[in-house]
């Protein structure tokens, strides 16, 4: 009697490393270089990633910011605060009432979001040196779908939210 088969991804050569471990490796490698570039602009990754949110969908809680960042809502909080006290964002009563605020992006947020962006796009563009355009998009719509397929259950991203975006 044979044994049943079972329906199994291919796994790895054993010389070849993990996509999974490729991925972490070129998160880790982009964070420590955005850390870097973003500190130049007194600016957090956590913070810019609110400041790049707001921008997209303004009108956001805290809660809701921190859920796209991966941080707990007091952190987010926190970084909000700061974002507030600097007059990057203002924050308004959600117009459902309540104690929810929503933030929104103010002129000088979107200047030095700005100036973020490009030191984000200097780091792109080395990253990407040696990728043609068509392998660019088949990357980037390969990891849009990845990250989609591993979104928790039940979430779906932000409202308004853009392919690609919300968890």
């Amino acid at each position: 009697m044979t044994a049943p088969r079972t329906s199994r991804a291919p796994q790895p050569a054993a010389s070849a490393p993990r996509l999974s471990y490729l991925v972490f490796r070129l998160e880790r490698r982009i964070r420590a270089r955005l850390d870097e570039a973003l500190a130049r602009h007194g600016v957090t990754t956590t913070a810019y990633m609110a400041l790049s949110e707001l921008r997209l969908r303004d009108g956001l809680s805290s809660a809701e910011l921190a859920r796209i960042a991966f941080v707990t809502p007091q952190a987010m909080n926190l970084v909000i605060r700061d974002l507030e006290q600097r007059g990057l964002v203002r924050r308004d009563p959600h117009p459902n009432g309540g104690r929810v605020l929503c933030a929104r992006l103010t002129r000088r947020g979107l200047s030095v979001l700005k100036r973020c962006d490009r030191s984000l796009d200097e780091i792109e563009e080395v990253m990407l040196a040696e990728v043609d355009d068509a392998t660019r998009k088949v990357l980037a719509d390969g990891l849009t779908l990845c990250a989609r397929a591993l979104r928790p259950e039940g979430r779906r991203p932000a409202r308004g939210a853009p392919a690609g975006t919300g968890g």
